[in-house]
This record gives structure tokens, C-alpha cells and sequence, in this order.
């Protein structure tokens, strides 16, 4: 068996096909070091311990009869928005929840797949903010660095892929949650067109805001997962046409028409790239440029789409938050937003959503004449753990805008974005970028990043101090 806790989900099933390993080993592994990166990491809500290694032995079984399935025997972890047979979905929140009765829509495609599932990472509540921190978990701490946040909302999937835990994790984005993480962690993170991983039992989440998708450390391996996770559930309304995204990770993209869009849309904070963060995506646009792409600065119409943004979003929490058991337990910030989102529902968000077609066409213009834009995820490197502590929900959002104005456009759009790394500060703290595209854009965007990656090679690089708890080393 590989001693490299870094190898990923490409490699871990061409290993347990080959006989080099088992799945009880790679599942026992993984177990151990969560369990000993809880103190330090604190990636895990749950853990499934015996469960998934009862179900890691099932799989050699089935391996040792001859059964090949994407994913077969291989662990990987779901983020707490999604349901798993057994298991609360807490989504960031304090109190007692009730366990799911079934397995969500993506988490039976990945069982179908052959993957097990070792437990569900850290989210912050109802997964409104980029950092992933809370009352009713703790800190979810970033592996480059422990005294600063993985990003949110899916850190906990992203600080868990990162460390090494897992090979790659399943997260959510309804604002960013995929991408901000991905950078902030050094992964690639896929926000896949709307509807192509479900998000049932959820149905139209947070008001067609919100997808699922991969985080891992290669676009390869993003591409696997996307794959085994995609389809949707009959009763969903979105239901794109079928990709094939690992076999677009293998394949050139061709000369791509790129734009570069520094400036955020408009936030109202002032928001501007970080020099470090204008310095990475430059650098980065140059090397797209070196492989014989057309790259040049350009400006999307984004007009308005902040307005169509914030009832969807508002209403989407106040729609979780309602189904709380005792919404008293949740945070001010929360019930503030809840509130905002009860006044803006109704006929303001059924407006905010007629929008969508218009803003479809403006951006679609957009699109006539470039392949793919260019856009930094994040305005800043990642911040400190705590630097949100204790503001109100009017501060938290204002800090939070100009940190991470660049990735929710998308969501409202519902077109998918690929955020890959763009290099370290120098303080060693990861920065991304996201190659974005029109609807159904995936395995061009894939392909670019497969490109870029082959370029760059930014796999090789991994977290420099070994994240340590209970005599186990998690960086080597």
C-alpha cells in the first residue's frame, strides 16, 4: 500500500483494482487521521467509524470477486448540508437534529459508484459565510496554516482534502462555498452547471442558488467525482444534458478566447484584488497567454444582479432555518438573516428570480465573444480564525462582500466555474482563481484547467508544517 496520504482518488482506485491495497486499509487510515486531526484541523461534524469500515470490507469482497465501479472501496466525505442514511444534517447548527432517514440524491449516486463515505466535514450555519466557524463545532482551521480559516462554506470538505484525510470531498456552492475554499486550500473545486449534481432532498436550494460539487487536488480527480455524483433527482426542474468530465480532463481545449476581469462586481465596499491576489491571477493569465491562448482584460455587464442575489439568498436561510427544530439556538447573524428573508420572500423573490433571463442574455453577449472569463475567487488571501467574531449581521456581510465579491454572480447565473490554484503569498497562504464560462461549459472549463495544472504542477505542492495531534504527522 501507498504510504502517501496525498494520493488521490484516481490513484487509490487504479490501487485497489491492481490488489496494491485494500479499501479497509485506506478507510482505516483515513479514520485515524481524522481522529487525530480533530484538535488541530477539526474538518468532521460526524464520523462514521465502524459503519464505513464494515462498509470498506463489503468493497474488497466485491473487489475480490472481480466488481469494477468508479469509486469501489475508495473513502471520501460529504459536507453536513447533505443527507446521509443514519446521520443528522446539522449544516453548521447547534441542537438536537434528527437523523436522515435516506441518503440524499448525490450521496446514493457516490454509494452506486462504490465510494465510502467516512463521515461529513464542517460547514458554518446554513453555510451564509467564507470562513467555517461556530459554537456548535468549534473552529475548522486551515491545514497551510491553523491560525487562519479553510475558507467556508464547505471548509470543512476543503481543510479535510488538503490534509490529506480523504482524497477528495463533496461540497456545496451557493455564493462561492466551493471556490473560496479552493483557493484558500491550494484545490480545485468544481461549481458545476445547475441541477448536474442533485441537491434532493433540497429541491431548487436556496432559490437555485446552491449546487453540489467536487473538492480535490487535481482536476482529475475533481472531474471523477463530479461524475459519480452527477444526475439529477425526477423531482427536480433542472436537468442538464450528460457530460463526460473525466474524459474532458484528458483532452486539449484548444485555443481559448480569455478574458481577465480584475474588478469585482459591484458590492458597494470598495472591494479590490489584494496586490498578492492581482499578482497570482496576473502571473496566471500570463501563463494561459504562454499556451498559445488570446488573454486580454475585459469587463462583464453584470449590471444589477447584486438585487437578484440577496432575496434568494435571505430567502433560502430563512426556508432552512424554519425547519429547525429550535431556530432560538441559532446565531443572531442567522435569525437577522432569517428575518430579512421572511420580508423578502413572496412576490420580491419571485421577482428576483424573473431576472434571471435577462441577466442570462446580458452575460450570454458576454460570451459571444470570449470562451472563458478569468476572475480571481477571493479579493484577499484567507483571514484569520476569529477575525468575524462577535460583529453584527451588517458588519459580518460588509466584510465578507469585500473579502469574496467575485463568485456569487455565478450562482445567481447558475453556470458553472472551475476554481483552481494560483499560487502562495508570501506568508505561504494559498489564492485562487476561477475559469468561468456560459451555460453547460463544464468540460471546456476542465479541460483549460487540466491544461493549466499540467503547466503548473500544482499538485506537488502540499501544506509545509505537518499538522500534528496524538503522535500522528498529517503533512507527510
Amino acid at each position: 500500500m501507498s504510504t502517501d496520504p496525498f494520493g488521490g482518488l484516481a490513484e487509490h482506485t487504479r490501487a485497489l483494482a491492481a490488489g496494491e491495497t485494500t479499501s479497509e486499509a485506506l478507510v482505516e487510515r483515513a479514520l485515524t487521521r481524522i481522529e487525530a486531526s480533530q484538535g488541530t484541523v477539526n474538518a468532521f461534524r460526524t464520523v462514521r467509524g465502524e459503519q464505513a469500515l464494515d462498509e470498506a470490507r463489503d468493497a474488497d469482497r466485491r473487489l475480490a470477486a472481480g466488481e469494477r465501479l468508479p469509486l469501489l472501496g475508495v473513502p471520501i466525505a460529504v459536507k453536513d448540508d447533505t443527507d446521509v442514511a443514519g446521520v443528522p444534517t446539522y449544516f453548521g447548527c447547534p441542537g438536537e437534529i434528527a437523523p436522515a432517514t435516506a441518503d440524499g440524491e448525490a450521496v446514493r449516486r457516490l454509494r452506486a459508484a462504490g465510494a465510502v463515505i467516512v463521515g461529513k466535514t464542517n460547514s458554518c450555519e446554513l453555510g451564509q459565510w467564507p470562513f467555517t466557524e461556530g459554537p456548535a463545532f468549534g473552529a475548522t482551521r486551515n491545514p497551510w496554516s491553523t491560525g487562519h480559516t479553510p475558507g467556508g462554506s464547505s471548509g470543512g470538505s476543503a481543510a479535510a482534502v488538503a490534509a490529506g484525510l480523504v482524497p477528495a470531498a463533496l461540497g456545496s456552492d451557493g455564493a462561492g462555498s466551493i471556490r473560496i475554499p479552493a483557493a484558500w486550500t491550494h484545490l480545485v473545486g468544481i461549481k458545476p452547471q445547475r441541477g448536474r449534481v442533485s441537491v434532493h432532498p433540497y429541491t431548487d436550494c436556496f432559490q437555485g442558488l446552491t449546487v453540489n460539487g467536487p473538492l480535490a487536488r487535481t482536476v482529475a480527480d475533481a472531474a471523477l467525482l463530479l461524475d459519480a455524483a452527477s444526475g439529477a433527482h425526477p423531482d427536480e426542474p433542472y436537468h442538464p444534458d450528460a457530460i463526460d468530465a473525466s474524459a474532458a480532463a484528458r483532452r486539449e481545449p484548444g485555443r481559448l478566447r480569455i478574458a481577465v476581469a480584475l474588478r469585482p462586481p459591484l458590492t458597494l465596499t470598495g472591494a479590490r484584488p489584494h496586490p498578492e491576489v492581482r499578482r497570482a491571477v496576473t502571473a496566471l493569465a500570463e501563463t494561459l497567454a504562454g499556451l498559445g491562448h488570446d488573454v486580454e482584460e475585459a469587463r462583464p455587464r453584470y449590471g444589477l444582479i447584486g438585487l437578484s442575489f440577496l432575496p434568494r439568498a435571505a430567502n433560502g436561510i430563512a426556508e432552512y432555518a424554519d425547519r429547525h427544530p429550535d431556530p432560538a439556538l441559532l446565531d443572531p447573524r442567522t435569525r437577522s438573516a432569517t428575518r430579512s428573508g421572511h420580508r423578502l420572500g413572496g412576490r420580491v423573490v419571485c421577482a428576483a428570480r424573473a431576472r434571471e433571463a435577462a441577466q442570462h442574455r446580458r452575460l450570454g453577449g458576454f460570451f459571444d465573444r470570449y470562451d472563458v472569463l478569468l476572475t480571481p475567487s477571493t479579493a484577499t488571501p484567507p483571514p484569520r480564525v476569529g477575525a468575524f467574531d462577535g460583529l453584527s449581521a451588517r458588519r459580518t456581510d460588509i466584510g465578507i462582500a469585500a473579502a469574496c465579491p467575485y463568485a456569487w454572480p455565478w450562482n445567481v447565473l447558475g453556470w458553472p466555474g472551475v476554481g483552481v490554484p494560483a499560487g502562495l503569498t508570501r506568508d505561504g497562504l494559498p489564492v485562487g482563481a476561477q475559469l468561468l464560462g456560459p451555460a453547460g461549459a463544464e468540460e471546456r472549463l476542465i479541460s483549460l484547467a487540466a491544461q493549466l495544472e499540467a503547466e503548473l504542477r500544482w499538485y506537488e505542492k502540499r501544506p509545509p508544517t505537518p499538522v500534528t495531534s496524538g503522535g500522528v504527522a498529517l503533512g507527510q
